[in-house]
């Protein structure tokens, strides 16, 4: 009776590990999520395995759309122009919400037992 409580509460401590790495300590929490991740990456069970690969994989590719794209628009644009700025700061606002608004559906199907899987990550199970 114990096993379910403890499945849900690991793909639940997955996804806000995910939410808690965009929101509020960013390295610590991926830190602490890779922990997971390779403890939980071939679990048993199937609820923990696919919040916890998920999340994880999520988190790689948030990193890279917050700071690798961002990167990649300052290198190639002219930072002494106010529409390069707008377009960083405009990029960042709608990327960072959407990628919040995953994780938090992530989460909701967590906490209710089900199975989530990101959009264009479905292949990472």
């Amino acid at each position: 009776m114990n096993a379910a409580p403890r499945r849900i509460s690991r793909a639940v401590l997955a996804e806000a590990l995910y939410l808690v790495n965009l929101l509020l300590a960013p390295g610590l929490a991926f830190l602490a999520l890779l922990v997971l991740f390779r403890r939980h990456r071939d679990s048993a069970d199937a609820l923990t395995r696919v919040h916890t690969r998920q999340a994880f994989a999520a988190s790689l590719v948030a990193g890279t759309l917050l700071v690798v794209v961002p990167g990649l628009i300052a290198l190639t644009g002219d930072l002494s122009q106010p529409a390069v700025w707008t377009m960083l700061l405009l990029y960042f606002v709608c990327c960072h919400a959407g990628l919040v608004m995953l994780g938090v559906l992530a989460l909701a199907r967590a906490l209710a037992g089900q199975a989530y899987v990101y959009p264009l990550l479905g292949g990472f199970r």
